[in-house]
């Protein structure tokens, strides 16, 4: 029973898990663009190997250390969705190719020069995507002249397979009004779509245009051109993504407990922001209605402000569930889910890439 978790405890309502992961699967499978889950949303191997049998092509990440937990789990297609930089860790990349099939993003000519020596001297070849910078003003070149320049003088690499192009729509992926969040997505999409077709009316084959999220799959996924969207969050959610994404289940929570009632309307919870990712507000308390967490300041404690006659049973040492607004940085928090169903916990399953930062 989840009364028997110590807290707080990370849950995944399997139910919820499975319907989520079957909507997404099922939106993608007669579609020419094809969906590479990102793994940074639940870090769990289980969670990604259950993408992998619903028909995703592979797995997105966001760095190394996520990618050799991947392989390691003996999962091959891997998109580490960022630049590899430095010999440390492109000696990583090179090993990692020898168990896995690894895809990089590179977006300077500096990095693919580094990557291609590495590689031709262990007789490896590394896929990589040109990233196009298409508004969210992070890495990646500009569109059109820069993303060509930058492909071409990746397939002239020895140790370097050009593979395509990666955009990310970061932001605008979560605008909260959806047409406003439609046309924007289609303004980003446009530079690195018309980048691919400058690339190719070169003469130069692209193999993947990849990029996306949650919030804007069923728009880039059908945009001509985009072969590939790393949606993440779908899996799993959080109440900033459930506000935009409803047609998704809510299967992520925390199990926390009461550990004061120092007024009739408050109830203190074993649970701060060392515990709950709350990098878009503070998180929901799914199990009293009309109760809130107005402000989410501290490290171990978390303050709940109860509706009139809500508190009334609620005691010292009672359970409640919260949801928290970034689901993403709350998996990385935590070592293992506690699975269950209908109160009961029927697993539990590591999060063996909780940390892995590097």
């Amino acid at each position: 029973m989840l009364s028997n978790l110590d807290t707080p405890s990370l849950l995944v309502d399997a139910d919820a898990l499975g319907a989520n992961i079957k909507l997404m699967s099922g939106h993608f499978a007669n579609r020419h663009a094809k969906l590479r889950p990102h793994f940074k949303s639940h870090k769990c191997t289980t969670i990604a190997k259950m993408q992998m049998n619903a028909g995703a092509v592979g797995i997105t990440c966001a760095k190394l250390g996520e990618a050799e937990v991947l392989a390691t789990a003996g999962i091959k297609e891997i998109l580490i969705a960022n630049e590899i930089v430095g010999p440390l860790k492109v000696r990583r990349l090179i090993e990692l190719s020898k168990r896995a099939n690894p895809i990089v993003a590179a977006d300077s000519a500096d990095n693919l020069k580094m990557i291609s020596d590495f590689a031709t001297n262990a007789g490896a070849t590394i896929r990589a995507l040109i990233e196009v910078d298409v508004g969210q003003g992070r890495c990646g070149v500009a569109p059109g002249k820069a993303a060509l320049e930058l492909a071409r003088f990746a397939s002239t690499l020895p140790g370097i397979q050009f593979a395509g192009l990666q955009g990310y729509e970061g932001h605008v992926v979560d605008l909260r009004d959806e047409k406003e969040r439609t046309e924007k997505t289609h303004a980003a999409l446009k530079g690195l779509v018309d980048s691919r077709r400058l690339i190719e009316n070169s003469g130069i084959p692209v193999q993947i245009v990849s990029g996306g999220g949650t919030g804007t799959y069923i728009i880039n996924g059908d945009v001509e051109g985009i072969d590939e969207v790393q949606a993440g969050s779908y899996a799993l959610m959080d109440w900033w993504y459930t506000d935009i994404r409803p047609e998704f289940r809510q299967a992520m929570s925390i199990l926390v407990t009461v550990i004061s009632r120092p007024r009739p309307n408050i109830a203190i919870i074993d649970v701060g922001r060392k515990g709950c990712g709350a990098e878009w507000g503070p998180p929901r308390v799914k199990t009293i209605p009309g109760a809130k967490i107005p402000s989410f300041n501290s490290e171990e404690h978390g303050t709940v402000h109860l509706p009139d006659g809500a508190g009334e049973n609620l005691r010292v040492g009672d359970h409640i569930e919260i949801i928290p607004s970034h689901g993403c940085t709350t998996s990385n928090l935590y070592r293992e889910f506690a699975v269950h169903r209908n109160g009961s916990v029927i697993d539990r399953w590591p999060i063996e890439a909780s940390g892995t930062l590097q």
